[in-house]
């Protein structure tokens, strides 16, 4: 993935983060999937070539997003409150680009 692609791709999983957050509460709360429902859904070996983003994200939303807890349900109210407010969600976008390990701060 080059610059522009990392562009055009961030925009996109903005754009789903976004729908997600928005269309949460007309998904299930908790999976209605069995244990290990996935593991006859993928494929026993990682592909030899990276696969087309659009495929992989068709893959999440058809194979993956069945099988999650959704905790920003509006109507999930186990464990405890996930931050996942958009600026957490930016401020962990901006984190995960620098890499940066917290305990390797230097005077």
């Amino acid at each position: 993935m080059d610059t522009a692609e990392f562009r055009k791709r961030g925009r996109e999983m903005v754009d789903y983060i976004a729908d997600y957050l928005e269309s949460i509460s007309q998904r299930r709360v908790t999976p209605n999937v069995e244990p290990g429902y996935l593991r006859n859904l993928i494929p026993s070996a990682a592909p030899k070539k990276g696969e087309d983003w659009d495929d992989i994200m068709k893959d999440v939303e058809r194979y993956i997003m069945p099988g999650v807890t959704h905790w920003q349900h509006p109507r999930f109210h186990a464990y405890f409150p996930a931050g996942n407010a958009y600026p957490s969600i930016l401020a962990d976008m901006l984190s995960d680009a620098i890499g940066c390990v917290g305990f390797s701060w230097l005077r």
